[in-house]
């Protein structure tokens, strides 16, 4: 994510912030513009402007996104998505809550930059999904994150660090993160919307993913029984992509994202670096993957330079964990068939999103 200035006095601040720690000025996050605003001359005090706070953050301080002014709902754009959630008067549930809301709240921005996402209803280019945030309750079946029928529902305890990494051990995954969960389930959630109704764009996804009219029970059971085949990483994302056509489709979306992001957030640093090859030294410089925003970036990007400014972030990235002593940031090594599926992510989403697309050339 990239950082912001506070409009009223310059200073340095982020997309979560509710306050400007320099001048002590209020800010909100204008979901239309995509841009965060000094609302008011001190925290808690009248809004300025044609705006208000979501109903979220008068309640419980959980949401800094505002609503405009006229909107006949009291929840911003992100939260009126969520249809449930969990009881907050059980300890520690309104702290997770919070901590998904905000994940949540980083899948809308990029979305929105794709244009899949509308500050306004009327204006909207897709259906939205809609969110559940479910607890575990004794004596009742566990809650099972997944998708089904344009609802995306996530075991809250997945907001708790502990449990996550204990999850990711036992599954033996290298990365699990809560805005990965939300950018996989939305990855279903698109397939539906993308895909039965055009035939063409149905036939290119089984020549690259498979065909996902194979039986999912079967896959599912099949996959946990026996593991996924030892060479996936020459052909999927992830070993979990292997399991079934739809699973691939949501793990190489939940990639494209994660690309999207990391290079808007490197080329909004300005981010230029050499990495020494065979003969001389490759420099590359971060473009913003959504089209120029600087002087500096004259031309909008082909997805084939996005994706190699990609993969040599993500080295450096990697290099600077590990002289942390921390785990790569991005445990993944790319194929020549994922970034091929991953073009063909690109082009949907360029296709269906209301912004110019970017070349896939």
């Amino acid at each position: 994510m990239k950082t912001f200035q506070c409009t009223q006095c310059g200073s340095l601040v982020f997309f979560n912030d509710l306050v400007c720690v320099t001048c002590r000025h209020a800010l909100g996050f204008d979901p239309e513009a995509l841009s965060l605003q000094t609302v008011g001359p001190e925290e808690g005090g009248d809004i300025d402007g044609p705006w208000r706070f979501c109903r979220n953050h008068a309640d419980h301080q959980a949401c800094n996104f505002l609503v405009v002014a006229d909107d006949p709902d009291d929840y911003c754009v992100s939260c009126r998505q969520t249809r449930v959630i969990p009881n907050l008067e059980v300890p520690g549930n309104r702290l997770r809550w919070a901590i998904i809301e905000h994940a949540k709240r980083r899948l809308y921005y990029t979305l929105a930059k794709l244009g899949l996402e509308n500050a306004r209803s009327s204006d909207a280019p897709l259906p939205t999904p809609v969110y559940e945030f479910r607890e575990d309750v004794p004596g009742e079946e566990p809650v099972m994150t997944g998708h089904a029928n344009g609802l995306i529902t996530l075991n809250i305890a997945e907001a708790d660090d502990t449990e996550r990494t204990r999850r990711r051990t036992h599954l033996h995954e290298p990365y699990r993160t809560l805005l990965g969960h939300l950018r996989h389930e939305v990855g279903h959630f698109y397939w539906d919307l993308f895909f039965p109704n055009d035939s063409p764009a149905l036939e290119r996804f089984r020549q690259l993913f498979g065909d996902e009219r194979t039986d999912y029970g079967q896959a599912l059971q099949r996959h946990y029984a026996s593991g996924p085949p030892a060479d996936w990483p020459a052909h999927h994302v992830s070993s979990y992509a292997t399991m079934h056509p739809w699973e691939d489709w949501a793990e190489t979306w939940a990639h494209y994202l994660h690309l999207m992001d990391l290079l808007e957030t490197a080329a909004h640093f300005q981010m230029q670096f050499s990495l020494q090859g065979p003969g001389e030294a490759v420099t590359t410089r971060c473009q913003d993957p959504y089209g120029p925003t600087t002087d500096a970036q004259t031309a909008q990007p082909t997805f084939a330079e996005l994706l190699s400014q990609g993969m040599a972030t993500s080295l450096v990235l990697n290099s600077l964990n590990r002289s942390l002593g921390q785990d790569d940031a991005y445990p993944f090594a790319l194929s020549t068939p994922v970034l091929e599926k991953l073009g063909f992510v690109h082009e949907v989403a360029s296709r269906q999103g209301a912004k110019p697309p970017v070349s896939a050339a």
